[in-house]
C-alpha cells in the first residue's frame, strides 16, 4: 500500500432531481511510473492509482482505466444527473492491489 494516499472528493450536498451536477475528485499519490531508478541506478517499481471509478446508488458513472503517464495526484473533474437522493461511492485501485474508497451523500430536494 502506498504511503500517504489521501482521496479528497467535493459532491454538492443537495440538488434538484435530474439536475447534472459537477463532481471533483483528487487523490494524493506518488504515481510511480516503473521507468526512474534511484541513487543506487535501480529501477523504482511502478505504483500508480491504474482504475478510479465513481458509481450512484450502486450505477457506474464513470469507470477509468490510468496508465503510467498520469500525472502525480490525478484530479477528475465530471458531470453526472442526479435522478433521486443517494450515495456516490468512488473507487481509486493501486497497482499493488490496494483500494481507497470515499463516499458522499446527496439529497435531492
Amino acid at each position: 500500500m502506498a504511503e500517504n494516499v489521501t482521496p479528497r472528493v467535493r459532491v454538492p450536498k443537495e440538488a434538484a432531481a435530474g439536475e447534472v451536477i459537477t463532481i471533483k475528485t483528487l487523490i494524493s499519490h506518488p504515481m510511480e511510473s516503473g521507468q526512474r531508478k534511484d541513487k543506487e541506478g535501480n529501477l523504482i517499481p511502478r505504483s500508480i492509482i491504474n482504475r478510479f471509478t465513481c458509481a450512484f446508488n450502486g450505477e457506474t458513472v464513470i469507470d477509468v482505466a490510468m496508465e503510467p503517464a498520469i500525472s502525480t495526484n490525478p484530479y477528475f473533474e465530471f458531470q453526472a444527473k442526479v435522478p433521486e437522493s443517494g450515495t456516490f461511492t468512488f473507487t481509486w485501485i493501486d497497482d499493488d492491489g490496494s483500494t481507497y474508497e470515499d463516499t458522499k451523500e446527496i439529497a435531492v430536494a
